[in-house]
């Protein structure tokens, strides 16, 4: 990077974390301190949900999700509108009336401490797993770029992050995200438009939609029935809504978002503004993929978009493979044009042109596949996935002096925003489910605030110490989302439970829980093809029905039958 982007780089980042140490100067009590005080605007709130979900996984792998896979991801989103009505009809009232600090604290309050202490424990395993992962992400591709270490990247990002979430908790987090959010919206806005203009400008944006759809990178809606494929309408719909009830409802690195809401109004309007930007937002990120897939059918690709890998192979071997990609990079470049003349003249390109076109697309995935099997022999602890690295090579690539700089702030940012929040949420649920519950119930309020503290603290050495074990997924936001949907599904069975069967008591279901996790957990790393986001219905619908049937059961075990006479 140059002089201009270091500064700007530093400047960004340095000037969120001083901003977030000059919010956490007032914040004096365990109320302030868990619940931000409870005086938050709607728009902060909306912005700080926003910002938590979002990760630097978001703004690094969505692009390559959208780039290989094209605009089917965004199913994954189709029930969080369905999701937020229901949120904000049933839980935000119910959460606000109790006057909870955390969502676990309510199944306390319903059931017993058993219950609450599984749900809550469900959440800290998952969440914290996460929490690693989205200080890993930016992390190693990052350092893998910038041939920085990866022990220090990791290191850095997380030291940043503990020290303001210590430091403030619940509101800092919450008022720090605001302008997180903004500056990464700015960014990404940015970058899509570098993305357009980039194209060659003969290549129109229809054109280059055209081009995308000729390559099945823009069917954003598939019918299949299919149960092993992973994006679907039903699988959004279905999956998705219970995914999103799950996070939004009782996740606390969510829910502690809204609960800093002046009101349920607040709490509400911030839903809502999540609900109606969120998909949209998702769907320009995946589109940003997608164009980048285009950019590079005319602009000279890396074979491997982990340059860094590429140095591992002897210019010997890897000669032959890149001369192949390149002949048929250039040969698939000129059937482009031909496509493109054929439709100015005759509304599309004809069958025999689409159809070499592909051909040779497919010849540069051969040769792909050759390199990798390459790097495989040289290097078996090579990682062989470069999805999440391509539009940070774009970004490298293309943009000028001092966008670099804040294309990469991007990153640090959104992986900041979303760490602070699962930190602060592990650190409250541990405090307030398990110390407050089990070790010190009638401490003082400073004391619960500097335990809370401490925990924050050791959370994130937990999260950073988990971040430098991690290999690389597949692609991270398919990571992210999978973990969730292990637990996310048992936890709102007991939530659902909690709200709308009165008559079941705590042990019923604590039963139905237990025995749906470790039902979903057999079934995941069983030999049967299960769409992840299944397992939130699946883990769903099995908690509220062993629940019911323990419930039944223990209703008949302690029936007197002179009574029943």
């Amino acid at each position: 990077m140059s002089p201009a982007d270091w500064i700007v780089l530093f400047s960004t980042v340095l000037g969120i974390v001083g901003y977030g140490l000059w919010t956490a100067r007032s914040h004096r009590s365990a109320n302030d301190y868990l619940r931000g005080g409870a005086d938050l605007k709607w728009s902060t709130i909306g912005l700080s949900v926003m910002a938590t979900q979002a990760s630097a996984i978001t703004f690094l792998s969505t692009p390559g999700q959208g780039y290989e896979g094209g605009l089917a991801f965004v199913q994954n989103y189709l029930g969080l509108p369905i999701a937020m009505i229901l949120i904000c009809a049933v839980f935000i009232p119910i959460y606000h009336r109790l006057q909870v600090t955390t969502a676990y604290e309510f199944l306390g309050q319903r059931f017993d401490q058993k219950t609450r202490l599984l749900a809550a424990g469900l959440f800290l395993v998952q969440r914290g797993l996460a929490a690693g992962i989205t200080i890993y992400a930016p992390a190693i591709i990052v350092s893998s770029v910038f041939y920085w270490p990866l022990g220090p990247t990791i290191l850095v990002t997380g030291v940043l992050v503990i020290l303001y979430t210590v430091t403030g908790g619940t509101r800092t987090v919450s008022l720090t995200q605001k302008y997180q959010m903004l500056i990464i919206l700015i960014g990404m806005t940015i970058a899509f438009g570098y993305v357009v203009n980039g194209l060659p400008e003969h290549v129109s944006f229809g054109d280059a939609l055209y081009i995308a759809g000729m390559h099945d990178r823009l069917e954003a809606i598939s019918f299949s029935f299919d149960p092993s494929q992973r994006y679907t309408i039903w699988t959004g719909l279905i999956g998705g809504t219970f995914l999103a009830l799950s996070y939004f409802g009782t996740d606390q690195s969510q829910v502690q978002r809204y609960l800093a809401g002046s009101s349920v109004t607040a709490s509400r309007w911030g839903l809502i503004f999540n609900a109606v930007l969120k998909i949209p937002m998702q769907f320009a990120i995946l589109l940003l993929g997608v164009l980048l897939f285009v950019f590079y059918q005319f602009q000279q690709p890396p074979i491997f978009y982990n340059e860094a890998t590429i140095e591992q192979i002897s210019p010997e071997q890897l000669a032959p493979i890149e001369s192949q990609f390149q002949a048929a990079f250039q040969a698939r470049g000129t059937l482009l044009e031909t496509a493109l003349s054929e439709r100015q003249i005759h509304g599309s390109a004809s069958a025999e042109t689409k159809t070499a076109i592909l051909e040779q697309s497919a010849l540069m995935e051969q040769q792909r596949g050759v390199f990798k099997q390459v790097l495989s022999a040289e290097n078996p602890d090579a990682d062989t996935q470069d999805a999440d690295y391509i539009f940070l090579h774009f970004v490298l690539d293309n943009l000028p002096a001092g966008l670099v700089g804040l294309l990469v702030a991007v990153i640090f940012l959104a992986a900041m925003s979303s760490t602070a929040s699962e930190l602060n949420a592990l650190a409250s649920t541990t405090m307030v489910d398990g110390y407050k519950t089990l070790v010190h119930p009638r401490g003082s309020d400073g004391h619960y605030v500097w335990v809370a503290r401490i925990l924050t603290l050791a959370w994130g050495i937990v999260a950073v110490s988990f971040a430098m074990t991690l290999t690389l997924f597949d692609n991270l936001i398919e990571a992210v989302n999978i973990i969730g949907s292990l637990f996310y599904g048992t936890i709102l069975g007991i939530f659902l439970v909690a709200f709308f069967l009165k008559r079941i008591g705590g042990h019923a279901a604590f039963i139905g829980g237990l025995c749906a996790e470790a039902i979903v957990l057999t079934l995941y790393f069983s030999p049967i093809d299960i769409g992840y986001l299944w397992f939130n219905l699946i883990g769903c619908i099995l908690a509220v029905l062993i629940a019911q049937l323990v419930h039944i059961l223990l209703k008949l075990s302690h029936k007197n039958p002179t009574q029943s006479l």
